[in-house]
């Protein structure tokens, strides 16, 4: 049995943009809870086999852009992502995708999600804010897949 060497992680919901693009992205994409208790159990109960992580959730104030985010805190503790985020924000210009890298915490259910995945996956994680879905243009899924998908 091959074993992937990366996971693609969104949330749950019919209309959520993140769930959107983790099932073009993989055919074994995780979805998580919408809530703190959920995701935390979603994030514990993962194997922990993966090279690395990559996390998907929804800003509404982002259009045809993506926020890459280089930390989540929790409890006044700070976790950082190892991944080469300078890297990951060359292939998404590359690939005509607008990017910034944040290093100020969100404080919401994606930055629980994002503290919880580095935490277990010892810093090989990041995550990724992007749009709604109508904020997000007609070929942006297949940009991110092209940016992304030769990491």
């Amino acid at each position: 049995m091959v074993m992937e060497q990366r996971l693609y992680i969104g949330f749950r919901g019919k209309n959520n943009a993140s769930s959107t693009l983790v099932r073009y992205l993989s055919k074994n994409p995780y979805l998580l809870t919408n809530s703190f208790g959920g995701v935390k159990q979603d994030i514990e109960n993962l194997a922990d086999y993966y090279e690395y992580v990559m996390m998907f959730g929804v800003d509404k104030n982002l259009k045809n852009s993506v926020r890459i985010e280089r930390v989540a805190e929790r409890e006044g503790i700070c976790l950082l992502s190892d991944l080469d985020l300078d890297e990951i924000s060359k292939r998404f210009d590359t690939a005509g995708v607008k990017n910034c890298i944040s290093n100020i915490p969100t404080h919401y259910l994606c930055n629980e999600a994002y503290w919880f995945s580095l935490q277990k996956f010892k810093g090989k994680a990041v995550f990724i804010h992007i749009p709604t879905i109508r904020n997000i243009g007609d070929d942006f899924f297949e940009r991110i897949g092209a940016a992304i998908g030769c990491l």
